[in-house]
């Protein structure tokens, strides 16, 4: 694959310099540096900046780096930011509340500092990416191609009672996590290889699954997992029956989008804060969000505005740092090496989540004593670690560690079905939005672990072949 020319890169980061140049005009800084973001979306995925890799076809190579965790992380970061500007600029469910309306202009500058960071954060995160990216990968080893499917379907139904092991033991219970995320995830892809070949028994055995791990998203109380559990179906399916996943699974995912805001908030509001039990209250967050009309309470523009997207987070960090708190320079990252120790080893390790709420704390995003978790974004830390540079080298490297991961997964598990599909999408799920770092780089550490010694197992068992 050949080096894209500087230039080409270069490219990437004008909007970002545009909207520095309009940083006088909030409003035009903003909607240059969020459009940016799609600029950015067009000149990496139409291969522009550097060609796509051509080993594949593109629907079946969409979980590499470039494509899936791209749209995924950038899509989620950079993009759904709109509806908390327009709120600022008083507008509610695309109607604006008053033409008398007073615009809080504090706010809205800091809505757009906040905006062209993430597009900036966006340029250096595919530039990482595409630097890296060297296809075709070189394999090492291979898998006959007869013996993938009953692999992927091994995979989902031995990999789950590990994660229930692992969440018996304390101080492992992060292992727990990423094998029942590999679970799901070798779960899915075996379902759409047995649906194909007509294997009745592995179809229904592994529908069973993907239920199950769906109900577990539904009782979870939270957005994300319900959302991947359906978009990964439709992502493993779509190389084999394009038209269809086109025709159910976007529809399908748009009215998720719709009914998920006011399933989120009935079934916490049971769940969480009346201790209903998770199959009562998910019966009701459903009755109420497949029910007619409701009170303004139910509507999505507050998920819209202000769950969907950090943004509102990111500028109460922007507002305190460096003004009252100065950078955190390598701070975060000491504390990550803290976290990657397994507690197991080290029993009275500092609490994670209380080494990330300090800086939370401490911003003011939060009240001390309150019970809420508000732990940073990625790229939140990338910022407080050292600003406008930190943001740039700490998304840089966000998309080398990706890209590395998962061309090195490739290698050692005889290609993009085994090696990205499986696992890097199963163990690194957690690099498809980001988390701070002390989450983010201990469940990256570990999972590297973790896909060395299944490298070594399948070894072992001569599942895999040198080749």
């Amino acid at each position: 694959m050949k080096k894209a020319p500087f230039e080409r890169y270069a490219v990437l980061y004008l909007p970002w310099i545009l909207s520095l140049l309009f940083a006088s005009s909030p409003q035009a800084s903003y909607l240059i540096a969020w459009l940016g973001s799609f600029f950015i979306f067009y000149l990496t995925l139409s291969g522009w900046v550097k060609p796509l890799p051509h080993d594949l076809s593109m629907a079946e190579q969409l979980m590499r780096p470039i494509l899936l965790v791209q749209i995924i992380f950038a899509g989620y970061t950079c993009c759904t930011s709109i509806f908390f500007y327009l709120n600022v600029l008083g507008y509610q469910d695309f109607h604006k509340i008053s033409k008398y309306y007073l615009i809080d202009y504090e706010l809205l500058e800091h809505t757009a500092q906040c905006q062209r960071y993430y597009c900036l954060g966006h340029a250096a995160f595919v530039t990482g990416i595409l630097a890296s990216m060297r296809y075709p990968v070189q394999k090492k080893y291979y898998i006959e191609h007869e013996k993938v499917a009953n692999l992927l379907f091994a995979a989902a139904i031995i990999s789950f009672p590990v994660s229930i092991i692992f969440q018996k033991v304390p101080g492992l219970t992060q292992f727990s996590n990423q094998f029942s995320s590999l679970s799901f995830i070798a779960g899915t892809l075996a379902l759409a290889f047995a649906i194909p070949q007509h294997k009745i028994w592995n179809t229904l055995i592994c529908i069973i699954l993907y239920v199950f791990n769906f109900y577990q998203a539904l009782i979870s109380g939270y957005k994300e997992p319900i959302i991947i559990s359906v978009m990964v179906l439709g992502i493993f399916l779509y190389p084999t029956y394009k038209r269809l996943v086109t025709v159910i699974f976007v529809p399908l995912l748009l009215a998720i989008f719709m009914l998920l805001p006011t399933y989120n908030r009935i079934f916490r509001q049971n769940a969480w804060a009346e201790d209903v039990n998770a199959d009562e209250a998910s019966q009701l967050a459903l009755d109420a969000a497949l029910g007619k009309g409701g009170s303004d309470d139910d509507s999505n523009w507050g998920f819209l505005t202000y769950r969907l997207s950090e943004i509102e987070m990111f500028n109460d960090f922007v507002k305190s740092t460096p003004d009252k708190i100065d950078f955190y320079g390598f701070q975060l990252l000491k504390q990550s090496a803290i976290a990657v120790v397994p507690r197991i080893f080290w029993p009275g390790k500092p609490i994670t989540e209380d080494l990330v709420m300090e800086r939370v704390y401490d911003a003011g995003v939060v009240y001390r004593g309150s019970n809420v978790s508000a732990k940073p974004a990625y790229i939140v830390d990338t910022y407080l670690s050292g600003g406008t540079l930190g943001v740039f080298i700490g998304m840089l490297i966000y998309g080398i560690v990706a890209q590395v991961i998962s061309q090195n997964a490739e290698k050692l598990f005889g290609g993009y079905v085994l090696g990205t599909a499986l696992i890097f999408s199963g163990l690194f799920q957690i690099m498809w939005r980001g988390l701070s770092f002390e989450f983010l780089i201990n469940s990256v550490f570990w999972a590297y672990i973790s896909m060395l010694l299944i490298h070594r197992l399948l070894l072992a068992t001569h599942t895999l072949k040198k080749i």
